[in-house]
């Protein structure tokens, strides 16, 4: 009788077994495809550049060179301002990570937009903007920065009157 049972019960135990190690195997991809990046291999001539989305203000354009930024995930952009390009006081929920690529970038803190109490970084400059801080950005001239962080990106405007998606449409 119990070699019976242990002829009956074998095979369950084997096939829950396999189950666990299938389940686990899956699990791991799933983690390994959610965490790790693509080979990203891009010159500055094979950006595709657009425009910013409705979030900013217009006349900026965008490159996206990794990831979503819409999306859950960590992602990277370039971002191309005009001359006279400015980002009302607004905040992230997520810590916003930023290097100038060129020209010069103007960043303040608060809620308010002051230029003298701004920070001006040239080409090479980097700053991080954390989760919730409050902060506004300029560009003099042409300028292109690199932003990276953990997705999606948010932005939201101090005063709602500053939010370009609630400008009256004509």
């Amino acid at each position: 009788m119990k070699k019976i049972a242990l002829i009956l019960t074998l095979p369950l135990a084997l096939s829950l077994v396999a189950v666990a190690a299938q389940k686990k195997d899956a699990s791991k991809k799933s983690t390994e495809s959610a965490t790790s990046e693509q080979h990203v291999v891009l010159n500055p001539a094979d950006l595709k550049w657009g425009d910013a989305p409705p979030g900013l203000p217009a006349g900026a354009k965008l490159a996206v060179l990794a990831g979503d930024p819409n999306k859950k995930g960590l992602f990277t952009v370039r971002l191309q301002t005009p001359a006279g390009y400015k980002v009302p006081p607004h905040t992230h929920p997520t810590a916003e990570h930023i290097t100038v690529i060129s020209g010069t970038f103007n960043i303040g803190t608060g809620d308010k937009f002051d230029e003298a109490a701004g920070k001006e970084l040239g080409a090479g400059g980097y700053l991080v903007m954390p989760a919730g801080m409050k902060h506004y950005a300029w560009t003099p001239a042409e300028t292109i920065i690199q932003v990276h962080g953990m997705g999606p990106f948010v932005i939201k405007y101090v005063n709602p009157a500053d939010d370009p998606r609630n400008a009256k449409k004509e």
